[in-house]
């Protein structure tokens, strides 16, 4: 049982917030994407979104999680399969990417601020890991758009 600052309370609520909003986010967007592939994308992110959810719930309560590295494997499985170009792709599936892209991006910075305002070590970890996992959201993301030419680096 840890004893959280107001600080580091008041960053929590801000990342509880964000989670619930990526949360809807993905799933929304899921229901929206016509390429299967995205939809299965963004519903696999939604779930890691929930667990993210649940690691703040769970610190919030004063408790400190121990982090499951399972979901490394699943994101290489999912950035793997964009290799081919999809001819499904739409114009309203590349709106959907950048949104949930300009989001991660924008999560992963709180994170990144989060991380270095809490004292507890464990604490720091644990959203630590939430922050790759934000940044993974966004790889796969960008793979997927560059894959389907919704993304040009020149």
């Amino acid at each position: 049982m840890t004893n959280l600052t107001q600080k580091e309370k008041f960053l929590l609520q801000d990342q509880k917030s964000h989670e619930e909003l990526c949360i809807k986010k993905y799933n929304n967007h899921a229901n929206q994407a016509k390429d299967p592939q995205l939809k299965q994308l963004f519903l696999s992110h939604a779930q890691q979104e929930q667990q993210h959810l649940d690691t703040i719930n769970q610190i919030l309560s004063g408790q400190v999680p121990t982090m499951n590295q399972s979901n490394q494997q699943n994101m290489q499985n999912t950035q793997n399969q964009f290799n081919t170009p999809n001819n499904m792709s739409h114009e309203s599936d590349k709106d959907l990417c950048t949104d949930l892209l300009a989001t991660e991006k924008y999560v992963s910075s709180t994170y990144d601020t989060s991380i270095f305002e809490f004292k507890d070590h464990n604490i720091r970890q644990a959203l630590n890991h939430i922050q790759k996992e934000e940044q993974e959201h966004g790889e796969s993301i960008f793979k997927y758009m560059e894959a389907n030419g919704m993304y040009n680096l020149q």
